[in-house]
């Protein structure tokens, strides 16, 4: 995802870039076990897929969102995004912002604030009002930044945010790197 401006959003225009970058592998991907999976066998472009996980999202002592029905983004060297439907999320919390970035998969993202009482998570969610036609199905979903709110769960455990402010991924025990985000993983 880079940040759109400027007349960056010509989805073919990047998508031609992104694929002429050279992209390299760490020497030092962790090797997985049963159950496990690494984000160095997730494709690009990424994949969507649905999961029936049960999804939590908590902040300021409450729950914001919780879904059964969440979509989860696999793209290589990422830890995996799970997208909320709106149903599943509590929206009158959510302020759309100003920032917006350009994913040349998915098009283009709004960002949102996360608001309660007296507490505010700047740009902890976004969600994309007119995706990509291949990506479709995520159109008004909502992933959050485990990093930006006080508590991201898959089923009971706790996830983790994927390394560097950028990433919105989940980082959970079954998931293997390293993951971009960490100093150096620039060209991954």
């Amino acid at each position: 995802m880079s940040q759109a401006g400027g007349g960056r959003r010509d989805l073919a225009a990047q998508r031609r870039y992104w694929r002429q970058v050279p992209r390299r592998r760490p020497p030092d991907i962790e090797p997985t076990g049963p159950g496990e999976e690494s984000v160095w066998e997730y494709p690009r472009p990424p994949r969507l897929e649905a999961s029936t996980r049960r999804v939590r999202v908590e902040f300021a002592g409450r729950i914001i969102a919780e879904s059964h029905r969440a979509l989860r983004v696999l793209e290589t060297a990422g830890a995996p995004v799970f997208y909320l439907p709106p149903l599943d999320v509590d929206l009158a919390i959510l302020e759309t912002g100003r920032r917006e970035s350009l994913c040349e998969w998915k098009g283009l993202a709004r960002y949102h604030d996360v608001q309660v009482g007296g507490r505010r998570a700047v740009d902890a969610a976004w969600s994309y009002p007119q995706p990509d036609p291949s990506f479709e199905r995520l159109r008004d979903h909502l992933a959050f930044y485990p990093g930006r709110v006080d508590a991201c769960y898959l089923d009971d455990e706790r996830v983790r945010p994927q390394p560097g402010s950028f990433y919105g991924g989940w980082v959970s025990s079954e998931i293997k790197g390293p993951f971009k985000g960490i100093p150096g993983s620039e060209d991954w």
